[in-house]
């Protein structure tokens, strides 16, 4: 995958960072096991960094499992927030999806039960692992609905996995 600096121009990604807490700016100078222990308490755009940095280094399969908590804290934290200016965290959920998840998500469908066996550690962890950014007190039907919606796709990969497997050998990619 392109690094996250070579998807976006620098410009771009200051400017989408300038939009949270300053504290988020500072994720892509950490080390990546100091990350993966920090993202649980911090802005929900560090689960798309760490994503990013463990699969330019090779670590895909652990990638798409944080890409995928990420989606699910994000989201929540948007659900959760919903009179959030437009321009802030709705514009770099989108932007974060959209470069950083295009290609995890191309890598995790090529696997369809490694990601549904990711789904399921991803929900696990969730439950296990308290939300410091975003305590779910007093928003746990929106966390429910976030949730609903992970397990949707899980059943929907699960019902047409050979439609899938089929549609991606015959893409442009030529089954890669």
């Amino acid at each position: 995958m392109a690094a996250l600096y070579r998807a976006l121009s620098p410009f771009a990604f200051f400017f989408l960072l300038s939009t949270i807490p300053a504290f988020a700016q500072d994720f892509h100078a950490m080390p990546v096991d100091q990350l993966k222990a920090e993202v649980p308490n911090a802005h929900p755009s560090g689960y798309y960094v760490l994503a990013s940095r463990l699969y330019d280094r090779g670590d895909e399969d652990e990638a798409v499992f944080w890409f995928y908590a990420g989606q699910l804290r994000y989201r929540t934290h948007l659900a959760c927030n919903p009179d959030l200016p437009p321009d802030g965290d709705p514009a770099l959920f989108s932007a974060l999806s959209e470069v950083i998840g295009s290609e995890i998500n191309f890598y995790a469908f090529g696997d369809l039960d490694m990601l549904l066996d990711t789904i399921d550690a991803v929900i696990e962890w969730d439950r296990s692992t308290p939300n410091g950014y975003a305590p779910d007190a007093n928003c746990s039907s929106a966390r429910s609905g976030i949730l609903t919606g992970l397990n949707a796709l899980k059943a929907y990969i699960a019902e047409n996995t050979d439609d899938i497997r089929a549609q991606r050998l015959s893409s442009d990619h030529g089954g890669l």
